[in-house]
């Protein structure tokens, strides 16, 4: 995986290439809407970012090459590049559509937690991103990626804060927080109640966000009271395969969640979910 040469990245240095790359591939769009959609890719993770801009993040790919097909319901038609794509953890269910991806589409660069995985996807995913020449940066809290610099719209790392690579793949799952102006949404990839406490414990009140992406699929795992009071979200977004294996999401998350009067929105229940915001509200399409 190269982690001490990965690991030389710094976030000054991230958004210098993030910048060459993003604007090489930012597709030039009109108004000011920020894009949030939840792919509809069964038991798994997969969110499409698109800022004002037109620059494009991918959170996941789920576990197949299925997820293409959802990518060409919510991107135009002749669209052929990313700008980032962001790996939470080196699970099957988060990265086995991104090789499909890479073959498809031209990307600017991916952000990795630094945990690994011995799994054949994992090793062939590392594999394409090498031959593409793809810049393959370690993600660090304070890391700072500005999608929309006229629009402020970014995403900041929040964790991994250190070395994760002897960490399970949950527990060193990055955490992110895309802002749009006032408006924010927390993307919790597979993080454990564990890595919440980290990130409570260094962030508290800063949490606060509009948007819950809910940790791990809604497993009892992740999502403790204590971090949901925190965040005090309006909507949480849970990705889950309908009659999953694992009973994703537990009753105790879903009764944490209700417990706060959060809107709770499922794929399983809805499919593939959109929300948008211009910087005053985030709100569901419906």
């Amino acid at each position: 995986m190269g982690y001490l040469k990965k690991h030389r990245w710094t976030a000054l240095f991230l958004l210098i290439i993030l910048d060459i790359f993003i604007g090489a591939h930012m597709v030039i769009a009109s108004g000011k809407t920020l894009r949030v959609v939840m792919l509809d890719i069964g038991q798994g993770d997969a969110i499409y970012i698109e800022a004002p801009n037109g620059r494009q993040v991918m959170f996941d790919a789920g576990p197949d090459q299925g997820v293409l097909k959802r990518l060409g319901e919510v991107m135009p038609a002749l669209d052929r590049s990313l700008d980032v794509l962001v790996v939470t953890n080196p699970d099957k269910d988060h990265i086995g559509g991104f090789v499909p991806i890479l073959e498809r589409y031209d990307v600017g660069a991916v952000l990795e937690p630094g945990t690994f995985n011995e799994s054949k996807t994992y090793a062939t995913l590392e594999e394409v991103i090498r031959s593409k020449k793809i810049p393959d940066i370690v993600a660090r809290r304070g890391m700072k990626l500005v999608l929309d610099e006229k629009n402020d719209v970014y995403i900041d790392i929040i964790f991994p804060d250190r070395d994760v690579r002897d960490w399970t793949s949950n527990d060193g799952s990055i955490v992110a927080r895309l802002v749009y102006g006032d408006d924010s949404m927390l993307l919790m990839g597979d993080a454990t109640k564990m890595t919440e406490g980290i990130v409570l414990a260094e962030n508290g009140a800063a949490l606060e966000s509009d948007v819950l992406k809910v940790g791990h699929h809604g497993s009892r795992t992740s999502t403790g009271a204590d971090f949901v009071k925190a965040v005090a979200s309006k909507y949480a977004l849970i990705s889950d395969g309908k009659n999953n294996k694992y009973g994703h999401p537990h009753k105790e998350t879903i009764d944490t969640l209700t417990s706060v009067g959060v809107r709770i929105l499922r794929t399983d229940l809805l499919g593939t979910i959109e929300i948008c915001s211009t910087g005053e509200g985030f709100k569901v399409i419906e």
